[in-house]
């Protein structure tokens, strides 16, 4: 195997070096959600599109996550795409123990009885399609079944640790 020449060491594989190569990612910033009972979200950097025919995106969740009991049997989700602006609202559901649905949160139920976020750039409602394990995690695969479009607002990104915004 040829190794790239690089103004690093190269390290065997850890959980620290995936960590440290991706904060050198930039990432946008969604908050996901769901209700079983009670409302539950967490913001979330892994947001992909999947295909577009079916419409089907993809994201990660740690099965060790307060969000995950939910998650795991809930049929629909909200997914939410964060503006520039948002950075304490990503914050929020990103930090353990927070009261991400409490009254600094704007939030409705929507179709489907999923919490959706007020304010944000975009938000989609998508139907759970699968659960695959990938070490402590699941990605979920879900269909989207109804959205509203962004605006021209300016998205969240997460780069090297930080909710920070794009510069022109």
């Amino acid at each position: 195997m040829t190794v790239p020449t690089g103004t690093g060491t190269p390290r065997t594989a850890s959980p620290e070096l995936l960590r440290s190569v991706f904060r050198q990612h930039a990432a946008g910033v969604a908050v996901i959600t769901a209700s079983g009972g009670r409302p539950v979200g967490f913001t979330a950097t892994s947001l992909s599109s999947v295909a577009a025919e079916p419409p089907l995106l993809s994201f990660g969740v740690g099965t060790g996550s307060s969000s995950w009991p939910v998650i795991a049997e809930a049929e629909y989700v909200g997914v939410h795409l964060l503006g520039e602006d948002q950075r304490e609202l990503a914050a929020t559901f990103a930090r353990s123990g927070a009261d991400r649905f409490g009254p600094s949160t704007d939030w409705r139920a929507g179709p489907e009885g999923v919490p959706l976020l007020g304010g944000v750039v975009a938000w989609m409602i998508c139907r759970v399609v699968a659960r695959v394990p990938a070490g402590d995690h699941r990605v979920v695969i879900a269909e989207v079944v109804l959205g509203e479009p962004p605006d021209d607002g300016r998205p969240l990104i997460y780069h090297r640790g930080r909710f920070t915004a794009l510069r022109d």
